[in-house]
């Protein structure tokens, strides 16, 4: 094989070579900087065709996807707090007092809390510093569930988006359903939903 080398760049006109010992002394000028990975590189070397050579090379590497955080909505605890003062403003103050409190606990949760996509799992975190959510306080474990292990998922609903459910057999085999309110931008966490989980199986918001 070495021979075979050699005898064909006999071949090879000076201007090649000189160009091909400019590439080399650049790769090698930029070693430190550059990362090369030879196991990705294939180089076919031919003689067929009337003795011309075909060289090719094929280049692969792993594209990470990117971590996706949908943007904070404010649009539920607001129609919540509105609807709390409608009912104050007609004395309907018993109903008043548990819709004002979800709006009130819903306008905090938007400011804190955060759905992180990464690269292999959908996880919940809290605070402009994405400090770590703890353990789930109604099922337990983490609140940090992978992609692959999403059964179904639905958003309701789309003109105006408000739970989004997801079930998932990473908590227990059987499968664990969560509901969340839709406190982050609608569309951006139906279309991230839709890439890192798949399509889901009856709710198609409107992405135009």
């Amino acid at each position: 094989m070495e021979s075979a080398l050699l005898s064909v760049s006999r071949f090879l006109p000076s201007k090649n070579r000189e160009v091909g010992g400019q590439l080399r002394n650049f790769q090698s000028s930029f070693y430190g900087n550059l990362m090369f990975n030879k196991n990705f590189v294939r180089k076919d070397i031919s003689t067929r065709n009337g003795g011309s050579i075909v060289v090719s090379s094929v280049l692969g590497r792993k594209v990470k996807k990117e971590t996706v955080i949908p943007e904070p909505d404010y649009r539920i605890p607001i129609v919540l707090l509105g609807m709390a003062g409608g009912l104050v403003y007609t004395d309907n103050l018993f109903p008043a007092a548990p819709v004002g409190l979800l709006g009130l606990l819903l306008l905090f949760q938007t400011t804190r809390v955060r759905f992180v996509f990464d690269e292999e799992a959908l996880e919940v975190k809290v605070g402009d510093q994405l400090q770590e959510a703890g353990e789930n306080v109604f099922v337990g474990g983490k609140n940090r569930w992978k992609y692959s292990t999403f059964v179904n998922w639905e958003l309701w609903w789309p003109d105006f988006p408000i739970l989004v459910y997801f079930k998932e057999t990473q908590t227990k085999p059987e499968g664990q359903i969560h509901f969340f309110p839709v406190i982050f931008n609608g569309k951006q966490l139906y279309e991230v939903m839709v890439e890192r989980c798949g399509p889901s199986k009856t709710s198609s918001p409107d992405k135009s």
